[in-house]
């Protein structure tokens, strides 16, 4: 089997090729190409063109499309896998993808073609999960807002949550917005701690027994403590109408999607004091961020780091390579993006 994998400055060629040699066999080949900038900063832009529909516009590595020409397997991270790199394969019978969305992926054209396309969508999920955490509990004990303090010379007492919220996890009820690979887990480690953890996700219909039935939306805004957001929806869930249902002692996180807030109602929210205090990871305009983040006491910011550890790069070649061979031998294939086109 010919293999064809494309690295970027994120996961590195020598990640791939530790990731997938120890699968090869004597009649296997691998080719590596590098997709992109080798600084993972000036990546970012490249990052923002692929997540904003500018896929086609990108350009592939020198090579690579005489290269798939006869590979059956391409794995890639970043690299966009257009309709015009698929023309060119004649006998790829998968894409496999390191990460979990699918902006760069010519979904459709595959289908088409029919070629698999499998994504990873928790290459990163734990290390979400841990941040997410992470985010809860600076912001329900004011962990940022003392070590600040304490850098500026201030020996702190006095918090926006102190006279009315600052409770052990154990005490508070977590909305889980989005109950795909990050939800699942935060939940798992949130109720470990003791947590009432409740869930909207309109594609749910189960959820293990000891979270309960899933709820609508609005019901888990006005009853969580905390509401964080793990869901992949096309465009906001959180504006005006819906931070007004939330407690005033609420905490609203966000290590998704940045659009999943309507930045100018949560603005609005703020001034009147609603909810009580607000972490994010993720910006609109990254690494610009609005102004008023910087100016409310009550919000903490962080340069989205949620999904940056080591573990989250270096693993997923690995289970590109396991999820094909295990189908290959009859498995069920995992993340399968395209399977109602088979």
């Amino acid at each position: 089997m010919k293999i064809v994998c494309v690295a970027d400055a994120y996961i590195t060629p020598d990640m791939m090729q530790q990731g997938l040699e120890p699968f090869l066999g004597h009649d296997d080949s691998l080719q590596v190409f590098f997709f992109g900038k080798e600084d993972r900063e000036a990546m970012r832009d490249t990052v923002r063109l692929i997540e904003t529909g500018h896929r086609d516009s990108l350009e592939l590595p020198y090579g690579l499309k005489e290269a798939v020409a006869d590979a059956e397997l391409l794995i890639v991270h970043l690299c966009p896998v257009t309709r015009e790199l698929l023309s060119c394969a004649h006998c790829l019978k998968a894409v496999m993808s390191c990460r979990g969305g699918q902006e760069n992926l010519d979904v459709a054209a595959a289908s088409e073609k029919g070629i698999i396309v499998s994504t990873n969508p928790a290459h990163n999920a734990n290390a979400v999960a841990e941040y997410t955490l992470g985010l809860i509990l600076c912001e329900t004990r004011n962990i940022c807002r003392s070590h600040l303090a304490l850098k500026g010379g201030e020996w702190r007492k006095l918090y926006p949550n102190t006279a009315t919220s600052i409770h052990e996890l154990k005490d508070l009820t977590i909305g889980i917005v989005g109950f795909g690979a990050v939800g699942r887990l935060v939940a798992q480690k949130l109720h470990a701690l003791g947590c009432r953890i409740m869930v909207s996700d309109p594609f749910c219909r189960n959820l293990p027994e000891e979270y309960g039935a899933p709820v609508s939306l609005d019901q888990l805004l006005s009853e969580a403590d905390v509401v964080s957001l793990h869901a992949r929806a096309s465009g906001a869930i959180i504006g005006e109408r819906e931070l007004g249902l939330m407690k005033p002692t609420a905490v609203l996180v966000n290590t998704a999607r940045a659009y999943l807030i309507d930045t100018e109602a949560l603005h609005k929210a703020l001034e009147a004091g609603r909810p009580m205090s607000v972490a994010l990871d993720v910006f609109d305009t990254e690494p610009d961020i609005p102004q008023f983040l910087r100016e409310f006491d009550n919000v903490t910011i962080t340069s989205h780091r949620a999904g940056d550890t080591i573990n989250s790069y270096k693993d997923s070649p690995e289970f590109a390579m396991r999820n094909y061979l295990g189908y290959l031998k009859g498995e069920a294939l995992s993340y399968w993006v395209n399977r109602e086109a088979f």
